[in-house]
C-alpha cells in the first residue's frame, strides 16, 4: 500500500523560507495531526501535497504518484477550513454535481449526506445551512470515490461538540479502512486523543514528529499527581511527600518522567491517609508550547 512521503522539501517565497528541509510521512490508516502557529508553513505544505504549488527542492510522493497528477487527484481528498458551496443548491443537488464531476454514480449523494448527519437536511438549500452544516457537506464531498488520503485543514471549524464527535468517528472509520489522514488543527484538546502521530511545524521546520507518548518522553515535561487526602490528613501527606497544597484537602506532587513510578509508590504507601489520586501527564498544549518555542523557534 502506498503512503504520503515528503523528503527534504523546501519552499521559499522571495526572502521568506516557508518550508525548510521538511520530512513527513503518512502511512495507510494513520491519523497525523499537523500543528503549528499561523505562518508556520502548514498551508504551504498542504498546497504542495495537493499539487497546487511546487516545492523548490526535495521529493514529494503522493501514494506513488506526482502531486497534482490525475492519478494523485483521484486518490486524494481535500477539505478546506471554510468550505463554500452554491447557496441556491440543496445539499443533495450539490453532492450530485460533485459526483458527476468525479464520474461517480449520483445515487451515492443521499448515502453520503446520511453518513455525515445531513440526511434530514438534504432537500434544503445550502444557503439556509449553518457553518457547521456546510462543513459537513464539505466532508461528504471529500468522501467521494473512497479516497486513500484525506488532507483536512481545520475541518471541525464551526462544528458543535456532537458534530465534532461524529466527525472524528467518521475519520476513525476511514482510517480503519486504510485511508491516511493529515489533519491541520488549532484545537489541540480534540486531536490529542484522536490521532496516531503529531507533527509540529515552527517557522517552516519540523520541530517534532512522534506519537504523543513519544513526545512526552522527548520533552521530559513534569507529570502532576493530584492527591485527595483524608479529612485532616492533608498536612501530613504534603509533608511526607514534600509536596505542595491546594484547595484545602488536595496535595499536588510534581515529578519528572524518571521519578514518576517511584513517586507513585510513595503515594500508594500512604494507604489510609488518602482517598484517591489522579495522574495528570503533560497535555498536548504543554508539549506544543515546549517544541514550538524550543531553541528560539
Amino acid at each position: 500500500m502506498y503512503k504520503l512521503t515528503l523528503s527534504n522539501v523546501t519552499k521559499t517565497f522571495s526572502d521568506l523560507t516557508a518550508l525548510d528541509a521538511v520530512d513527513l510521512t503518512v502511512e495507510p490508516g494513520q491519523r497525523v495531526a499537523l500543528l503549528g502557529h499561523n505562518g508556520a508553513g502548514k498551508s504551504t505544505l498542504m498546497k504542495i501535497i495537493l499539487g497546487l504549488i511546487s516545492a523548490d527542492s526535495g521529493m514529494v510522493d503522493v501514494l506513488g504518484f506526482e502531486p497534482g497528477s490525475g492519478s494523485a487527484r483521484a486518490r486524494v481528498a481535500y477539505l478546506p477550513e471554510n468550505a463554500a458551496f452554491h447557496p441556491a443548491l440543496t445539499g443533495l443537488e450539490q453532492l450530485r454535481l460533485f459526483l458527476r464531476l468525479r464520474g461517480e454514480p449520483v445515487d451515492q449523494a443521499g448515502p453520503l449526506l446520511e453518513r455525515v448527519g445531513l440526511g434530514d437536511a438534504a432537500g434544503r438549500r445550502i444557503g439556509t445551512y449553518s457553518k457547521g452544516m456546510r462543513q459537513r457537506v464539505g466532508l461528504a464531498q471529500a468522501l467521494i470515490g473512497h479516497p486513500k488520503l484525506l488532507v483536512l485543514d481545520e475541518p471541525t471549524s464551526g462544528l458543535d461538540p456532537v458534530s465534532r464527535r461524529d466527525f472524528y468517528a467518521t475519520l476513525d472509520r476511514l482510517a480503519g479502512e486504510g485511508a491516511g489522514i493529515l489533519l491541520s488543527s488549532h484545537a489541540l484538546t480534540e486531536v490529542e486523543a484522536r490521532t496516531d502521530k503529531i507533527v509540529i511545524l515552527s517557522k517552516g521546520k519540523v520541530v517534532a514528529d512522534d506519537t504523543l507518548s513519544g513526545l512526552r518522553r522527548a520533552s521530559a515535561l513534569p507529570t502532576h499527581i493530584q492527591i485527595a487526602a483524608r479529612p485532616g490528613a492533608a498536612d501530613e501527606v504534603a509533608q511526607r511527600l514534600k509536596a505542595g497544597r491546594h484547595n484545602g484537602v488536595m496535595v499536588d506532587l510534581v515529578c519528572t518522567p524518571e521519578t514518576k513510578l517511584s513517586r507513585l509508590g510513595e503515594v500508594a504507601a500512604l494507604g489510609a491517609l488518602i482517598d484517591d489520586f489522579d495522574v495528570i501527564p503533560p497535555s498536548l498544549d504543554d508539549i506544543y508550547n515546549y517544541f514550538s518555542r524550543r531553541d528560539g523557534q
